[in-house]
């Protein structure tokens, strides 16, 4: 307890983790409270005519604030942003748990089997990643109806596999030290070794590469979105509304503008987050002051 302690102090004691945490706390805090901070409904139209195209911090006819404006439909912003929040980060977590839960198994296997089943597990995987992952994403997502479920298979399915190159290589790793052999020596069974000793100390680098597959997700997730093969309208994500924006840039640029900036912020603190995990779960810099 007290050394997982230290790893999370070093993290928020590190710039880029202090500042990818408070991005990513608020986020997660803006998607969770959207009934309380916005107005409600991302699909709620009123007078279109009136309350399309509003500017930022403007009131409509209706007396309602809108801090970010509205688009072509009269629809808030703000509100469609943060509960786009829900369905982006909602979609790119569940994606890399996915492949993680996928990585982690055939990785462990491929790392503590013999005969063949270690080549036959590490080919399907090479085979994998030889697939070009965009090009096999927009024919999985073209062939069954686009919805948010369909996104977090699709990336779940192709993102495993960098996970079990990983897992599979510390696994082999710790296979070969003395208390393995020790554990074997005392009768326990392969799958209990592998699941009680070996596998926990292998989750290190997984920790690392989720951190950062979470915001590649969630890029991956908007530009689905973004070529209408993801979450569909009305129904907001951050790629669907850049999507929607992108005809009005010079009239109304909040549109795109404001998921625009949150997908980058967002994108940009799961990598410092996932830098900062690196750094503090490296047994190297562990006595040296964090940056």
């Amino acid at each position: 307890m007290k050394r997982e302690t230290g790893r999370v102090t070093w993290v928020l004691r590190d710039h880029r983790g202090r500042f990818g945490t408070i991005v990513l706390a608020v986020a997660v805090l803006c998607a969770l409270a959207a009934p309380v901070i916005s107005t409600g409904d991302p699909a709620a139209q009123r007078d279109v005519v009136a309350t399309r195209f509003l500017p930022p911090l403007s009131t409509d006819l209706h007396g309602v604030v809108h801090p970010l404006g509205t688009d072509r439909f009269g629809r808030d912003v703000w509100t469609r942003l943060v509960y786009g929040a829900r369905i982006s980060l909602g979609v790119g977590t569940l994606a890399v748990l996915v492949s993680v839960a996928i990585g982690v198994v055939v990785g462990a296997i491929a790392g503590f089997s013999g005969g063949l089943v270690r080549p036959v597990l590490l080919a399907l995987t090479d085979f994998a990643l030889a697939l070009p992952r965009v090009v096999l994403l927009l024919l999985l997502a073209a062939l069954w109806r686009p919805s948010a479920a369909l996104v977090v298979v699709v990336l779940g399915l192709t993102g495993w596999m960098s996970i079990a190159r990983l897992v599979q290589g510390e696994v082999r790793s710790l296979a070969a030290r003395p208390f393995v052999e020790g554990a074997a020596a005392l009768g326990l069974r392969r799958a209990r070794i592998l699941a009680r000793h070996v596998l926990p100390n292998a989750l290190t680098p997984v920790i690392v590469a989720a951190a950062l597959g979470i915001g590649n997700a969630i890029m991956l997730e908007a530009g689905l979105s973004f070529l209408g093969l993801g979450v569909q309208p009305p129904v907001p994500s951050w790629g669907n509304m850049i999507a929607s924006g992108r005809d009005t840039l010079l009239n109304a640029p909040w549109v795109a503008t404001a998921p625009g900036v949150a997908l980058v912020l967002v994108v940009m603190a799961c990598t410092l987050v996932g830098d900062a995990l690196q750094d503090a779960l490296q047994p190297a810099n562990r006595g040296q002051t964090p940056r």
